[in-house]
């Protein structure tokens, strides 16, 4: 760089800059960017910090690419290669049209200094300084533009270097994407072809699975019928009769020890009119739950038991304590679920007289009602169908089905969808047989739901009464309540 110093006195101070020749061709035509700084110095714009030469501009985005390269796609790294060889051949194309601006100032220049030159000789004075001294501007611009040209001649060059890379670099890609395509259209091919194996393995094990199972079947079914034909040949008549004759000794052993427990009852009926002489009353019924037990005379002697007191008791089948069943004041009782296994003793008084009957032995349950109770327990909630004969002690004349709910938590009495009562269970509700009654007696059910409502209703059948007894206890037991008659204290569970 050439510094001009001028000043306004009658002499001018110049540095010696050497003459350029009239009919030099510079390499570039590219003009320079300058400005005039402090003292009349020409500063370089290309000086400033903040500006960023091509080269400098050409180096960081390379290394960003590079930096990115690790860390992108076969076909991302494809795409920004050749996105980088655009960029190149824009510079490339850049650069071209920046020489031919390079040339044409050259041209400029050169055509200024002519002019000053000749300018030169036509003046005289204090202009022929100013005119040695434009020259001299002139001179040094060209200095600098050439020494420009010299850079951009090189930034070509790099940039060209550059754009080789990418270009490589591009091709590179490019293959490196052909190749990883192929790869993985063969990885595909292959497992494919390893699907289709395995599919065709399948099949063929479930073909000879099939085969083989039925193969194997049809051996078993062989081997089941030689077995039978072995059977039948080694003494089949004599199979044959001992399962008979087993069936028939099964059928007399039931069938004898219902006679000796009939016999037995009525030795020990025998044995009590004897040792109690003449007896005026018995017991007459089944001896199970499901039935009912009467108090009949046996003599034409006998007293009218309308003017006899009757209380019934149970007792254990051991002879321990009796206990009074509250409200079994009738010549009849039906037992229920409380009685069974216990001996049933109904004491007469007439006229300070007092008569013992009691059953021959304890009370049987009922054939088959507790799997019934044990299937009906697994409901939620169930229902009977009944008809209300008394409510709060009064007959009830309507004889309309009611329903009946015996839940886990409450019972419920309901006519259609009108609810007559409805009560969880509590210590101050009762359930129990009817004590009394006549024939129908087996069927009933008393049950007070609080203090001051009580209802006695009827069921279709023996079984259904005993089976909500059992329910309605079970239930209530389940809530830590116990659920009996009037001044019961049975066991809880029974």
């Amino acid at each position: 760089m050439t510094r001009v110093t001028r000043d306004f006195g009658d002499t001018m101070q110049k540095d010696a800059v050497p003459a350029v020749s009239a009919d030099v061709m510079f390499n570039s035509s590219r003009f320079p960017n300058y400005k005039i700084g402090a003292n009349n110095q020409i500063v370089d714009a290309t000086d400033d910090p903040k500006v960023l030469s091509m080269k400098e501009v050409v180096a960081r985005e390379t290394a960003q690419l590079l930096e990115q390269q690790k860390r992108l796609s076969v076909r991302d790294l494809a795409s920004k290669f050749e996105k980088g060889l655009a960029a190149a051949a824009k510079l490339s194309e850049e650069a071209r049209l920046r020489e031919a601006a390079s040339l044409e100032k050259h041209v400029l220049l050169k055509k200024l200094r002519d002019a000053l030159e000749s300018l030169k000789g036509r003046v005289a004075g204090r202009n022929k300084d100013d005119v040695e001294e434009a020259i001299c501007m002139v001179e040094a611009l060209a200095v600098q533009l050439t020494q420009r040209e010299g850079e951009l001649i090189q930034e070509k060059a790099e940039v060209k270097k550059l754009a080789n890379f990418l270009k490589q670099a591009s091709e590179d890609a490019k293959k490196l994407v052909d190749e990883e395509r192929a790869f993985a259209r063969a990885e595909i091919e292959n497992a494919r072809a390893a699907v289709q194996r395995v599919e065709e393995a399948l099949q063929e094990h479930e073909r000879t699975s099939r085969a083989s199972g039925k193969q194997d079947v049809e051996e078993l079914m062989k081997e089941v019928q030689e077995a039978r034909r072995i059977i039948m040949l080694h003494q089949p008549s004599k199979v044959m009769d001992m399962e008979l004759e087993l069936r028939a000794l099964r059928t007399q052993l039931a069938e004898k020890s219902k006679h000796s427990l009939r016999l037995q009852k009525e030795l020990a009926k025998s044995k009590r009119v004897v040792e109690n002489g003449s007896q005026s009353f018995e017991l007459d019924g089944h001896e199970a739950l499901g039935s009912y037990l009467r108090i009949q005379p046996c003599s034409d002697n006998a007293p009218e038991l309308s003017k006899c007191s009757i209380q019934w008791y149970r007792v254990s089948s051991e002879g321990g304590k009796k206990e009074l069943i509250s409200g079994a004041t009738k010549s009849v009782y039906a037992p229920e679920p409380f009685d069974v296994g216990r001996i049933l003793q109904a004491d007469i008084v007439l006229e300070g007289q007092q008569i013992t009957l009691t059953t021959a032995g304890p009370i049987d349950p009922a054939a088959g009602l507790g799997s019934h109770v044990e299937a009906l327990v697994r409901r939620h909630d169930i229902e009977f169908n009944v008809v209300v004969t008394q409510m709060n002690g009064v007959n009830h004349p309507s004889e309309s089905i009611h329903v009946l709910h015996v839940g886990r938590m409450r019972i419920k009495l309901r006519k259609g969808k009108t609810t007559i009562a409805k009560e969880y269970y509590s210590t101050s509700m009762q359930l129990c047989g009817v004590r009394g009654g006549g024939n129908a007696a087996a069927q009933a059910l008393f049950w007070q739901a609080k203090k001051g409502l009580s209802f006695v209703v009827a069921f279709e059948s023996e079984r259904e009464r005993n089976a909500a007894i059992m329910l309605a206890r079970r239930f209530a037991f389940d809530c830590n309540i116990m659920l009996a008659g009037p001044d019961d204290r049975a066991p809880l569970g029974t």
